[in-house]
């Protein structure tokens, strides 16, 4: 391999030059570029001359021509412009015009159509850009003059004279304002480019420091975000995902898909289906919150919730969606010790109460040993321990997620009269009007006993969280193939957050906790067990202040 030599590199530097657009020049080197055309005619003129009309070199003026030209291509070169106000590099083609004046008088005899070059520094004049009006005038006045001033310097000035060479400044001022139009129309597309670049460039920078921004908001986050388009890509990543991520891969395979990633349901074993899988359901357009999961397995293992909100184009297509994992392992751990602790103390409360049941049962059984007043008490004893017994084994079954039912066929209209005749007591003494709206008859196999609970516990809380009184209406309806119970009251009424969580073992709304109302909070996630046993579900509308609707709605 050879090394350049400075032939070579003066080349390259030449051609870079050439390359370069016109304005990334300096000023410098525009204004020898602008001169250079006519410097390179002027040079092929006097070669010809001097060719073919060697005598021509010996007229002061066509001397004058050439020697004016060097020293004007001199001046571009030497001056430096930058340093003088802006505009004054505008005298040299003012100057190329006196100087083609000299060519034209002293070279006529020899090559016509010498005063054609004026025409460069016209173009050099307009294409300039400024003062375009003073430009188009001295595109008439100079050709002019280089025709007409040897006419009155010689004096022959007469009509004929003076009109016979006026068509060529008009010419050369035609093509002055064709030149000049074009240079303001690409001067002014040239400043509407640049206000876009502006534009795109303060736009790209916006875009970047949003960029940053959300970047860092999603590293500093502590949840597990990850963004996919609609064909199931990843778009975005944070580093809580990532760590996610690594933990449900298996470790014989460094680069699962989803359905290979170590997902698994609730019970911690069982792998959920591809179908099921967050990811896969939020690709496949899903909307859904705190779906429970575990990743990964061993003494590793740890619990998510995910939720995902799908993204739309601006035609309102699917293109893709947002996942947030939450890692809450310790939260469900902790809900679990708690479940194990009520559990135990559940079960040894079971013992006592069987004990206590049992010995009361004795003495009421004997008919002749117990005074009446004694008795009527000991009824109420029995009564609340088989509440409380009850209570014990609700408790039990909702830990295990099962509630014992025996259904039979019954009519539900008399399970609703029923709770309402045995809460009509409260109600009139917490002075609410309760009331009811059923049908004669209403038939459906459920468990009654089981049912009775239910509506017992919504038509207490109806009454309980009702304590300026008001109204509590009891509905009971069928609609294909379905049986409905609605309790109503206008009561105390319930925020949306606290509506969310209001099934959840042992919650009570922050209104109820600072007041004398009594409770656990173990209704109403019992009452939802004791539905779904039966393949129903139970929901609820309400709102502070206006009071609260359950509706129950079981298989017929």
């Amino acid at each position: 391999m050879t090394n350049p030599t400075i032939w070579d590199l003066g080349e390259k530097k030449n051609l870079l030059v050439f390359r370069r657009s016109f304005h990334e020049h300096t000023l410098r080197m525009r204004v020898v570029l602008s001169q250079l055309p006519l410097s390179v005619c002027v040079c092929l003129s006097a070669i010809l001359v001097w060719l073919f009309f060697p005598a021509t070199l010996d007229n002061p003026l066509f001397l004058a021509f050439l020697l004016s030209q060097a020293l004007l291509l001199g001046l571009c070169i030497a001056v430096p412009w930058h340093k003088l106000p802006f505009p004054s590099f505008l005298a040299i083609p003012i100057l190329d015009m006196v100087s083609i004046g000299f060519g034209r008088e002293g070279g006529q005899d020899a090559l016509t159509g010498l005063s054609v070059l004026v025409v460069l520094p016209v173009i050099w004049l307009c294409a300039s850009g400024l003062y375009p009006r003073l430009a188009i005038a001295l595109s008439f006045v100079g050709p002019l003059a280089i025709v007409w001033v040897p006419l009155f310097l010689r004096g022959a000035v007469t009509e004929q004279s003076l009109t016979k060479p006026l068509l060529f400044p008009i010419l050369i001022v035609g093509i002055g304002v064709s030149v000049s139009v074009l240079t303001l129309s690409m001067m002014r597309q040239q400043r509407a480019l640049e206000e876009k670049d502006e534009e795109l460039k303060e736009a790209l920078d916006a875009s970047t420091k949003q960029e940053r921004l959300l970047n860092t908001v999603m590293e500093a986050l502590p949840l597990g975000v990850v963004a996919v388009d609609g064909n199931g890509h990843d778009l975005l990543m944070n580093r809580r995902q990532r760590q996610s991520h690594s933990l449900a891969t298996p470790p014989d395979n460094p680069d699962p898909n989803e359905a290979e990633l170590l997902v698994f349901d609730t019970d911690r074993t069982t792998p959920l289906p591809a179908d099921q899988r967050p990811v896969r359901r939020a690709v496949l357009g899903e909307r859904f919150t705190d779906q429970l999961v575990w990743l990964g397995s061993g003494t590793d293992q740890r619990a998510f919730t995910a939720s995902a909100r799908p993204m739309v184009d601006d035609d309102g297509k699917f293109a893709g969606s947002v996942v947030v994992f939450n890692d809450v392992t310790e939260l469900v751990n902790a809900l679990a010790a708690k479940d194990d602790f009520v559990a135990n103390v559940s079960h040894e409360f079971r013992t006592p109460l069987t004990s206590i049941l049992g010995y009361v049962e004795l003495i009421l059984d004997d008919p002749h040993g117990l005074d009446p007043k004694y008795r009527m008490q000991l009824d109420i004893v029995r009564r609340n321990a088989e509440r409380l017994l009850t209570l014990v084994s609700d408790l039990l079954s909702v830990r295990s997620g099962q509630i014992a039912i025996q259904p039979h066929t019954v009519d539900v209209v008399e399970l609703v009269r029923s709770s309402v005749t045995s809460a009509e007591p409260r109600a009139a003494k917490a002075g609410i009007r309760l009331s009811m709206d059923v049908p004669p008859a209403l038939e459906a196999r459920v468990d009654s006993s089981r049912m009775s609970q239910v509506l017992d516990n919504l038509v207490s809380n109806a009454i309980k969280y009702s304590p300026d009184g008001g109204d509590v209406v009891v509905a009971a309806w069928e609609d294909q193939d379905y049986v409905f119970c609605r309790v109503s009251d206008t009561g105390m009424g319930m925020t949306e957050e606290e509506a969310s969580e209001v099934f959840t073992k042992f919650f009570r709304a922050g209104g109820v906790r600072n007041s004398a109302i009594p409770g656990v909070g173990l209704g109403l996630p019992i009452s939802k067990a004791i539905v779904e046993a039966h393949g129903g579900s139970i929901e609820l509308e309400s709102e502070p202040g206006r009071g609260t609707t359950f509706t129950v709605k079981v298989p017929a």
